[in-house]
C-alpha cells in the first residue's frame, strides 16, 4: 500500500492544521500517525482501527488531536488543535496489514506501510 500524506505547514502556536493520508487501495488494518523531530527518534502519535474505529493517542496530544479515517476514500485525517512548539516535526502515516491488539499500536514496527513525512512547524 502506498501512503502520501499531506497538510503540514507553518503555524503559529495555539493554531490548528490538519494533516490528510490517502492509501493507494482500501487498508483493513491500523492506521496511525507518528512523528519524528530533528535528532529525535519517530515517536507514537495517534492510531485507529479499521472496524471499530477505535482510537488511540499519546498522552501528549490526548485533548488536541484527533484522528478519523474514512475507508470510502481510503483515507485517515489528523486534526491538531491548540498547537505547541513542541509538536514541530515531520509526521508520517503508516498502516498496518492487519488487526492490532491495544497494546500494540505505539510502536513503529507494528505498521508495514509508511508514507513520506509532512512537515509541521510550530512557531512561538
Amino acid at each position: 500500500v502506498q501512503l502520501q500524506a499531506s497538510g503540514g505547514g507553518l503555524v503559529q502556536a495555539g493554531g490548528s492544521l490538519k494533516l490528510s493520508c490517502a492509501a493507494s487501495e482500501r487498508t483493513f488494518g491500523t492506521m496511525g500517525w507518528f512523528r519524528q523531530a530533528p535528532g529525535k527518534e519517530r515517536e507514537f502519535v495517534a492510531a485507529i482501527r479499521f472496524g471499530d474505529r477505535k482510537v488511540y493517542y499519546d498522552n501528549s496530544v490526548k485533548g488536541r488531536f484527533t484522528i478519523s479515517r474514512d475507508n470510502a476514500k481510503n483515507t485517515v485525517y489528523l486534526r491538531m488543535n491548540n498547537l505547541k512548539p513542541e509538536d514541530t516535526a515531520d509526521y508520517y502515516c503508516a498502516a498496518s496489514t492487519g488487526g492490532v491488539i491495544s497494546s500494540s499500536v505505539a510502536f513503529v514496527r507494528t505498521y508495514s506501510d509508511w508514507g513520506q513525512g509532512t512537515l509541521v512547524t510550530v512557531s512561538s
